[in-house]
C-alpha cells in the first residue's frame, strides 16, 4: 500500500504538510496553542512497570505541562511575474474568445500563512523538539506553554532528511518530559499521543504500537513506528509516549486518502531525534554518513537465487564510483547482512542503520557473496556529497522460460549507457516481460556474471532450474529482477 501524502508545507500554503499531521488553523485557532488551567509549573513523569495497562490519566497529568503548541507565521507568495498571465485555471480553457483574460498580467502578492503544530520540552532551559516541517521557511515562530505564556522561538535547526528541528526560547526551570528507548517497544504495546489536532490544545489519544521500522517514501533514515493513535493536522511534532509515560516518538506523518486520521500513523523513534537535537545543540547542523550503494529487498525468489537460507538483508545492485562501498570492495551482487553487528532485516534498515553514522567512521559489514559469509570494513563518507542509499523494489513469481530477445551493445551504446558490457533487450515476453523486463532495458549480470555476449547468458542459464536473478539498467536505476525458469 502506497503512502497517500497530501500537497504542502504549513509554513507556505496552510495545507497538509506531506501527508504529515501538521495543519493550518483558521483565525479562531491561530493562537490557541497548547493550553490548560492549573498546571503545576513542574511534574515527574510516572513510572509504570511494564505489562501492566497505562494510567493515562497519571501519563497526562505528569507530562501534558510539558506538551507546546507551535504557530508558525510565513508568506505564500501568490501571483506571477508580471505578462505570466493568471495563476489559476481558467474556467473556460483554451476558448481562444477569452485569450485575453488568461494573458492579463498578475502581480506577485504575499498573503500571510499562519499554520499550527505541536512540540515538547526536552531541557528545562526551553529546548524543544518538533517537527521539521513544522518550522520550515517559517519567518516567526512561536511557543505557546500549557500555561498560556508566548515565547518567540528560535530554531536552532533542523533537518530535512529525518523531519526532526530543533527550537529554543527564552527559558527556564520548564517542566521536561523523560525520554525513553524506543529499542524496547515492540508491536502490541500501549502508546499514547498528547497535541493540538485542529488547533484543540492539550488533546490526548491512545492506542498501540501496529508495527516498527516501517520505510516511508523520501524518509529512508527513519525506521517509523506505526501506530493506530489518532493523529490529526496540529498534532506533528508532538510527543508519543509510552505506557511508563516516557517519550517513544515524535508524532510526524499519517496515512489518509482525506487528509485526516484513518487508523494508521507514523512516529519518529525518538532515538533518531536525540542523535539530530544532540548534533544540531552542539554545532548548528546535522551530518549523515553514505556508503555509496543502491540497495533492494530479497524477497524469495531472490533469496533462492542467491542461496541464502532466509530472505534477509539488503541486496546491492549498483555500487557508486569512488564511494565508501567502492573502496571496501562491495560489489553489486553482494547481500549486505548486518551492519556494525545488528542485522540488516531489510534494505530499509540498512538505510536507516547508515543515515544514523557518523561521517568518518569505521563500519564493519558481515555481506554474503558468492554463498560465502565474509565481514569487510569501510569508512563510510557523507551524505551531503552525493546520493544516499535508496531503495528499489523487484518483484517475479510467475513460471516459463526466460523470453529475452538480447544482442551486445555497441561501443556507442555502452558509452551512452555508461557501462563496460551488457546485452541490450530487443524484445521481452513470458516469465522476463511478467518480472517488468522490457525492451531497451540493458541486463548488466545474471547470478553476478557479468554479461558480454549472449552466450555468457545461456551459460549461467543452462546451470539454473528454478530462478536466475539478473541485474538490468533500466534508464539510469538499476536493479535486480529474478526470473523464474521453467
Amino acid at each position: 500500500m502506497q503512502i497517500k501524502r497530501t500537497t504542502a508545507i504549513l509554513s507556505a500554503s496552510g495545507l497538509l504538510a506531506c501527508g504529515a499531521a501538521a495543519g493550518w488553523m483558521t483565525p479562531s485557532f491561530m493562537h490557541s496553542g497548547v493550553a490548560s488551567a492549573d498546571v503545576p509549573s513542574a511534574t515527574q513523569a510516572v513510572i509504570i512497570p511494564l505489562g501492566q495497562a497505562p494510567n493515562y490519566r497519571a501519563i497526562v497529568a505528569a507530562n501534558r505541562a510539558a506538551v507546546v503548541g507551535v504557530t508558525v507565521d510565513s508568506v505564500e507568495h501568490l501571483g506571477g511575474d508580471q505578462g505570466q498571465g493568471l495563476p489559476f485555471d481558467f474556467p473556460f480553457g483554451n476558448d481562444p474568445f477569452f485569450k485575453f483574460f488568461r494573458e492579463i498580467p498578475v502581480p506577485k502578492n504575499n498573503v500571510p500563512v499562519h499554520g499550527l503544530g505541536s512540540g515538547f520540552v526536552v531541557r528545562s532551559d526551553g529546548v524543544i523538539l518538533t517537527n521539521a516541517h513544522v518550522v520550515r521557511d517559517a519567518q516567526h515562530v512561536t511557543v505557546t506553554l500549557a500555561d498560556h505564556h508566548e515565547y518567540r522561538a528560535k530554531v536552532l535547526g533542523l533537518d530535512a532528511a529525518t523531519d526532526v528541528a530543533v527550537l529554543k526560547i527564552d527559558a527556564h526551570n520548564l517542566p521536561t518530559v523523560r525520554l525513553g528507548d524506543s529499542h524496547q517497544l515492540q508491536v502490541g504495546d500501549y502508546v499514547l499521543a498528547i497535541g493540538a489536532p485542529y488547533g484543540l490544545e492539550e488533546s490526548a489519544t491512545a492506542g498501540i504500537v501496529s508495527a516498527k521500522g516501517r520505510s516511508l517514501p523520501d524518509n529512508s533514515y527513519v525506521p517509523f513506528i506505526q501506530t493506530d493513535v489518532a493523529v490529526n493536522p496540529g498534532n506533528s511534532g508532538g510527543p508519543l509516549f509510552d505506557a511508563r509515560g516516557q517519550v517513544v516518538g515524535i508524532n510526524s506523518q499519517i496515512y489518509s486518502n482525506t487528509g485526516g486520521y484513518q487508523g494508521v500513523s507514523f512516529a519518529i523513534p525518538i532515538d533518531v531525534a536525540e542523535h539530530v537535537e544532540q548534533q544540531i545543540v552542539k554545532g548548528g547542523k546535522v551530518e549523515h554518513a553514505r556508503l555509496g550503494v543502491t540497495v533492494q529487498p530479497i524477497n524469495a525468489a531472490l533469496a533462492g537465487s542467491f542461496k541464502l537460507n532466509e530472505p534477509e538483508g539488503a541486496l546491492v545492485s549498483r555500487v557508486d564510483p569512488d564511494s565508501a562501498a567502492a573502496h571496501a570492495g562491495i560489489k553489486p551482487g553482494d547481500v549486505i547482512l548486518k551492519f556494525n553487528g545488528t542485522p540488516v532485516t531489510d534494505a530499509g534498515s540498512l538505510s536507516a542503520q547508515v543515515g544514523m553514522s557518523q561521517p568518518g567512521e569505521t563500519a564493519s559489514l558481515d555481506i554474503w557473496r558468492d554463498g560465502k559469509a565474509m565481514t569487510v570494513k569501510a569508512t563510510l563518507g557523507n551524505a551531503a556529497a552525493g546520493n544516499n542509499a535508496v531503495l528499489a523494489s523487484a518483484s517475479g513469481d510467475e513460471h516459463g522460460k526466460l523470453g529475452l530477445a538480447v544482442r551486445p551493445l555497441t561501443p556507442e551504446e555502452r558509452s551512452q549507457a555508461g557501462v563496460p558490457s551488457g546485452l541490450l533487450v530487443e524484445q521481452a515476453s513470458g516469465p522476463a516481460a511478467d518480472a517488468g523486463i522490457q525492451p531497451g532495458d540493458i541486463v548488466l549480470s545474471a547470478d553476478g556474471t557479468p554479461l558480454d555476449n549472449v552466450n555468457e547468458l545461456r551459460k549461467v542459464v543452462r546451470k539454473h532450474k528454478d530462478v536466475i536473478a539478473l541485474l538490468v539498467q533500466h534508464g539510469d536505476a538499476r536493479i535486480f529482477v529474478p526470473v523464474q525458469l521453467g
